[in-house]
């Protein structure tokens, strides 16, 4: 029973975006920032738990990626509608989402399951991304980081978001072009 924890609280953290989003719309922003605090913690969790006892699943592999990008997306969607985040950063993020998505669909239909985990462009990209939409959260709290402080933390964002897609982009190709025999 214990090993399916780390999928409850993935499910767990899918139900908090709600709340995270309607918090933020709202302009309660302490509450927002505390929820997302709980999901980045328990992100953390799950994860440590399936690793530490061995309970990672199949079900665990979907699931953790979707909830971390169903909360950024939420957040930066919502963000840039409330005029916190810039729109061009937003676009950006959800187009490599969506490229990334699809690109992992095709290459599941034309060449087979997929066996690869994040990168680590993929990693510093979630937490620069995580990173601006905290601090866009904060700075509408307390005024500190200021909008242009966000700006230019987002002008760094929206390049590591580039280079992880285009790594993603990369990696898809090789592996696609590796399985075709000639």
């Amino acid at each position: 029973m214990l090993r399916h924890l780390p999928n409850f609280i993935c499910l767990v953290r899918i139900a908090l975006i709600w709340p995270t989003i309607d918090s933020l719309y709202s302009g309660e922003y302490w509450k927002a920032l505390t929820l997302v605090a709980v999901c980045a913690v328990s992100d953390g969790l799950d994860g440590w738990l399936a690793k530490r006892f061995n309970w990672q699943s199949h079900l665990g592999k979907l699931l953790d990626p979707l909830a971390d990008k169903l909360l950024l997306v939420a957040l930066f969607l919502t963000a840039t509608w409330m005029n916190l985040l810039p729109w061009w950063l937003t676009a950006v993020a959800v187009a490599r989402d969506v490229l990334i998505g699809s690109g992992a669909v095709a290459y599941r239909i034309f060449y087979g399951p997929l066996h690869g985990r994040p990168t680590i462009l993929s990693k510093i990209n979630t937490g620069m991304q995580l990173a601006v939409a905290l601090a866009a959260i904060l700075g509408a709290a307390t005024g500190l980081p200021t909008k242009e402080m966000v700006t230019a933390l987002a002008a760094v964002t929206l390049l590591t978001t580039i280079v992880s897609g285009a790594d993603y982009v990369t990696v898809f190709t090789r592996r696609a072009l590796a399985t075709q025999t000639p």
